[in-house]
């Protein structure tokens, strides 16, 4: 029998390519991640050999249940992101949770997904930190299977992203002088297809071993080789030495939509040669490497047909819903600041909801894209993630999804949109937006901010932008009704709750 696989970061850009190729392969999986209503979104969810379950790699009861009865399991999560100080000092302590966790339920094999780079004081910490974890799992005793990999290339992933923002934007760009380091980037699905060879291969067990696609190059060749597939000309690029990591990150960080927080240990990464020393996985678990050319071609494809599997932005946890939306105010223990506005118009649940959901991104948010936009800039000045990341598609979201500076907590199809602000605020903002049938041919649109200050700076926050709500608001629930050709029945009012 095949083994029952656990599989964590399911909701990562890994990972959830991983799961949904496991089941197709006939495995039974059990996928893990810290937001299981984001799990329960997937369109693979609902499967019959898959089952979801919560998993913190910082709570250890979490983890013993997850591996509860699992023969095997993959390692794809790593601490990069605002919500960690010391990245390497949280993925220590995760890695040796899971080694204690693996070894009292005896597993069988664990399958971890690290970093190509040579170990010298030279080595970046992103880099460092992955190679640590792979020591740590290795020194437990259950056998270790690690694959070590250079630039992932698929459409969605962060150096993908990265590199796209990049060559797109700036004809002309001054680089570190690291745009001359050697590195050998791999396609996404190379990568999938190594993983479950390592499940079926059992000569791999035990062992460490480097992956990459047929090409060496460096990341000028890079850059060349993208403008060439897009056709942009040729891209004037001037290495310097004084750029350093540091200044790249914030450089990623204004053109890109990849904050610093994940910028920056990529951008010293770049630094360190990563190409593989050995390619004897190459004999155990044989396929055709695709070239970096054809990876970007169909990275490519991807996004023009809106087919974006997953996104770099699908990490992280959401809040409960429970705690941000339980219907009063005093939930929250003090302050919270709502702004409700409704409108009826005529039409169905499927007519309104079309432009609702299609909000953001290329669409823009039916009023004041200017405001909007200039909020994106000054967020981006503050560190936070400006209106860069877009969407993944323009006409559908799943709980989880990033849709510029907000993300998705809920989305019930023609019932409930709710969103959180990521943009630097001081407080914790909300949107939400709700429809209800009154008769065969209107229908209510609820729009509801809430807004719970953090002290007396998000109170006067509140107040200063309140003037505004009048026209961005009210203008958002016309716009919506433009966007759709509906007509209102009733326009905007202020309502409560």
């Amino acid at each position: 029998m095949k083994p029952y696989v656990l599989v964590t970061g399911a909701t990562g850009y890994v990972g959830g390519r991983l799961v949904p190729r496991l089941l197709a392969s006939g495995y039974k999986v059990r996928a893990a991640a810290r937001s299981l209503k984001k799990l329960q979104s997937r369109p693979w969810a609902t499967d019959a050999n898959l089952d979801c379950v919560y998993a913190d790699f910082f709570d250890p009861y979490s983890l013993d249940k997850a591996l509860e009865g699992c023969d095997a399991a993959y390692y794809l999560v790593h601490s990069m992101g605002p919500e960690h100080e010391d990245f390497s000092k949280a993925d220590k302590e995760a890695a040796q949770n899971f080694l204690a966790a693996a070894k009292k339920n005896h597993l069988k094999q664990i399958i971890y997904l690290g970093g190509l780079g040579e170990s010298n004081p030279s080595l970046s910490k992103h880099l460092a930190s992955r190679a640590e974890v792979g020591n740590i799992l290795r020194h437990g005793t259950v056998p270790v299977t690690t694959l070590r990999a250079a630039m992932i290339i698929g459409s969605g992933s962060a150096s993908f992203e990265i590199l796209r923002y990049l060559v797109e934007r700036l004809p002309i760009m001054i680089t570190p002088k690291w745009v001359f380091t050697a590195t050998q980037p791999i396609a996404i699905k190379n990568v999938i297809h190594y993983l479950i060879g390592c499940l079926e291969c059992e000569a791999t067990k035990g062992h460490t071993f480097d992956i990459g696609g047929p090409d060496i190059v460096n990341y000028r060749n890079l850059m060349e080789i993208y403008a060439e597939e897009v056709g942009l000309a040729k891209r004037l690029i001037i290495p310097v030495p004084f750029f350093t990591p540091k200044l790249s990150s914030y450089w990623i960080h204004f053109v890109t939509p990849v904050g610093k927080s994940i910028a920056r240990p990529l951008t010293e990464g770049l630094r360190n040669e990563t190409i593989c020393r050995e390619n004897h996985i190459q004999k155990l678990i044989p396929q055709t490497l695709i070239s970096y050319r054809e990876a970007i071609h169909l990275a490519l494809e991807r996004y023009r047909n809106h087919e974006i599997e997953t996104h770099w932005t699908d990490a992280g946890v959401l809040p409960p819903l429970e705690t941000i939306y339980p219907g009063d105010p005093s939930w929250s223990g003090g302050t919270v600041y709502l702004d409700c506005r409704s409108m009826v118009v005529e039409g169905s649940l499927k007519e309104v909801w079309g432009p609702i959901v299609g909000i953001g991104g290329e669409h823009g948010w039916y009023y004041g894209n200017a405001l909007w936009q200039l909020r994106g800039i000054m967020d981006l000045f503050f560190g936070g993630v400006g209106l860069k990341r877009g969407r993944r598609d323009p006409d559908k979201v799943n709980t989880g999804d990033a849709l510029d500076f907000w993300r998705v907590v809920d989305v019930v199809d023609e019932k409930r949109l709710f969103l959180r602000a990521e943009m630097r605020l001081p407080g914790d903002a909300y949107l939400e937006f709700k429809l209800k049938q009154l008769n065969n041919n209107h229908v209510e649109v609820t729009q509801t901010a809430r807004f719970a200050p953090k002290g007396l700076l998000g109170i006067l926050y509140w107040y200063a932008v309140t003037p505004l709500h009048h026209f961005v608001f009210n203008g958002m629930l016309n716009g919506i009704a433009k966007a759709g050709k509906i007509a209102i029945v009733i326009p905007p009012t202020v309502t409560t709750l």
